[in-house]
């Protein structure tokens, strides 16, 4: 193997390595999350929750079931595919289902903030609470990460 093989190889396993870093810190988060959401169902209230409170608590544990599987993938695809030279794949498809994942995630944590607001004080200022919820989510996660991306006048490649 030739020295600049090696080096984008050592390259490839540094990314593939902050990458299932970063998907670790997240995990964390929404298995607690998902945990959480499914214990609501089996409490005394929601028995008596009104038809929009289960919905809302349906689609946000499709959600948060949906950020598991997809901040989750990465580990499965990088040990099936383990040795086979397909490190570079590998991060693309991580990559990939880590974004969609995040946003799967802030979609579980608004749908989250929403039923509780819903059941704290409901009404409109549940729905305001929920939607600023979104926003933050939004603005912090993917909003300003993607503007300072088109700023970028540096050629990625030459950092990795």
């Amino acid at each position: 193997m030739s020295e600049a093989e090696l080096s984008d190889q050592r390259r490839l396993a540094r990314n593939l390595n902050e990458l299932l870093q970063e998907l670790r810190v997240a995990q964390a988060g929404v298995q607690i999350l998902f945990g959480f959401l499914l214990s609501i169902a089996f409490t005394e209230r929601y028995a008596s929750a009104d038809s929009y409170v289960r919905v809302t608590h349906m689609i946000t544990v499709l959600f948060a079931a949906g950020s598991v599987s997809l901040l989750t993938a990465p580990a499965a695809w990088h040990r099936i595919l383990f040795r086979r030279g397909r490190r570079e794949d590998i991060i693309e498809v991580a990559n990939r289902f880590a974004v969609v994942g995040m946003g799967c995630l802030a979609l579980a944590m608004t749908g989250t903030i929403l039923l509780l607001a819903e059941v704290v004080i409901g009404g409109w200022p549940a729905i305001v609470l929920g939607a600023l919820a979104a926003v933050l989510f939004g603005t912090l996660w993917f909003l300003l990460p993607w503007r300072e991306r088109c700023q970028d006048t540096v050629d990625a490649e030459d950092l990795d």
